[in-house]
């Protein structure tokens, strides 16, 4: 295939893989819009009980708010912990294979959320949990493009991730369309509907197998070429692998004399034991896991929030969540900015003795800090019961949503072997959406306080001071590296002779 033509594959790969994580991958986390026609809808009502006060008779929907709850913990918890069993399938049959489980779990969900109703409200649990599922499964096929950019990779992964957060927005749209008349019945059959888009991208413009990196020269991939494209994918990763243990023999040569230098290069034949205990596994897995946590605490418990803050009126609680819906769609162009920090030194030559994965790992320190503090000002202002701030929170929300699943993929990507991408990032996903379980007793626990989650948002923002330890780590062992580089350097000029 002519360079031309593989130039032209790998740009619609990209765009229609924006596309699809745009417009499909993470609608499950447009809940607080959703959640808003499913009130009108009257889901659940059934929950809501006549009280008496001293303004005369009310409603007391606070078992409907926590049945919505409940629907968004399950599925946010099965968008999570779904990675795991995921992660290994796509490892173990490839993309092809993966992304077929991936539209049947999205024609699924979106089927059974068209069946739904009043009468049928329950239906909204599996629903929601199988277009969660479906989603991620997008998702995880779609960031391997990437690999087709090089030197852009990093930001390929983060804009991914982006447009996969601003795909929330998909649910303000459906909302809009409902006050105009639509019924969600008919939205979410045009979802159904739109399944063969992901069908067709899947025999057209994606491997059977996996994306490899570095991509080999003329690599190809696609139905027009899938019998010539197995045979070019064993053949590179075979010579890939005989060319590393060619390198490792004459690595392990040269720094006999010196002693070991535990450079982030040697990862590449790590086992996945031996991955999975490492400082860095247990680190950046509470790193995701207390800001997934927060992120997830505020989107199920927004639409009680802004009713609390806006003395239950409907129609600034409906412009509330319509604000916080397009700054939702602001992720797509924040996500590229994390890629860039991580990528930044590429444009630059690697200093001497420098190997390019730790020069990867030095510039995802301030990256994983970034989103450290961002996590921290979002959980202070969501903390402060001030209705205007939520503005502010919402951008600051979205801005740092859209660099931590970003800044989460392109580390895994950076610090673990490539051959266990899938079942790391699957672990991590799936080990942080336990932790995001305890999103539920904090809804609980809200409740206790007479639904005010003052103290459950201090305790939260206290939480996420652990994130910091992330970057510290890294940055620590960063420069433990370059010590041990030195070490040796001063030796082996001590052992050249002087003529």
């Amino acid at each position: 295939m002519r360079t031309s033509e593989m130039g032209l594959r790998y740009f619609l790969t990209l765009a229609t893989g924006l596309l699809e994580c745009l417009c499909f991958a993470g609608i499950v986390f447009g809940w607080a819009s959703l959640m808003f026609v499913l009130k009108s809808d009257e889901y659940f009502s059934e929950l809501c009980v006549n009280v008496t006060d001293s303004n005369g008779k009310s409603s007391d929907c606070s078992l409907q708010d926590e049945n919505f709850s409940l629907v968004f913990t399950i599925a946010s918890f099965m968008h999570n912990f779904s990675s795991l069993p995921n992660g290994f399938f796509y490892d173990h049959f490839g993309t092809m294979a993966t992304r077929f489980l991936a539209i049947f779990f999205y024609i699924t969900g979106t089927l059974l959320m068209a069946l739904s109703n009043k009468a049928l409200s329950l239906l909204l649990f599996p629903a929601m949990s199988c277009i969660a599922v479906g989603g991620v499964l997008f998702l995880m096929t779609n960031m391997q493009v990437g690999n087709l950019f090089g030197s852009h990779r990093s930001t390929i992964i983060t804009i991914y991730n982006g447009a996969f957060d601003s795909s929330s927005v998909i649910f303000l749209i459906m909302k809009v369309l409902y006050e105009r008349g639509i019924s969600l019945r008919s939205s979410f059959l045009f979802l159904s509907a739109c399944n063969i888009i992901h069908l067709l991208r899947t025999t057209t413009l994606m491997p059977k197998s996996h994306i490899p990196y570095p991509v080999p020269e003329n690599y190809t991939y696609g139905i027009s070429c899938a019998k010539s494209n197995s045979y070019n994918v064993e053949q590179s990763e075979a010579e890939q692998e005989q060319g590393l243990n060619r390198d490792r023999g004459k690595e392990d040569k040269t720094t006999e004399t010196a002693g070991s230098l535990q450079v982030t290069d040697n990862s590449e034949k790590a086992s996945l034991k031996s991955c999975v205990l490492s400082w860095f596994f247990l680190w950046h897995l509470v790193w995701l896991s207390v800001m997934q946590l927060r992120h997830y605490f505020f989107i199920g418990a927004l639409n009680p929030m802004l009713n609390r803050l806006a003395n239950q009126d409907p129609a600034v609680v409906s412009k509330y969540t319509n604000a916080f819906a397009f700054t939702q769609l602001c992720g797509f162009l924040c996500a590229p900015w994390n890629g860039l920090l991580m990528d930044r030194h590429r444009r630059k030559p690697l200093n001497p003795g420098l190997s390019q994965r730790e020069a990867d790992l030095r510039s995802s320190i301030l990256s994983l800090f970034l989103t450290s503090l961002q996590c921290l000002l979002f959980s202070i202002c969501a903390s402060v019961p001030y209705l205007s701030l939520q503005y502010l929170t919402f951008i600051l929300q979205v801005l740092n949503r859209s660099f931590l699943y970003g800044g989460n993929a392109a580390f895994i990507s950076i610090a673990f072997p490539a051959h266990h991408f899938g079942k790391l990032f699957g672990l991590v996903m799936s080990l942080s959406g336990l932790v995001s379980l305890l999103q539920y007793p904090c809804f609980a626990l809200s409740k206790v306080l007479g639904g005010d989650p003052f103290y459950v948002n201090i305790m939260l923002t206290a939480l996420t001071l652990l994130a910091f330890i992330h970057p510290l780590n890294v940055f620590f062992h960063c420069r433990k590296l370059a010590k041990q580089r030195e070490n040796i350097s001063e030796f082996s000029m001590r052992e050249t002779p002087m003529y």
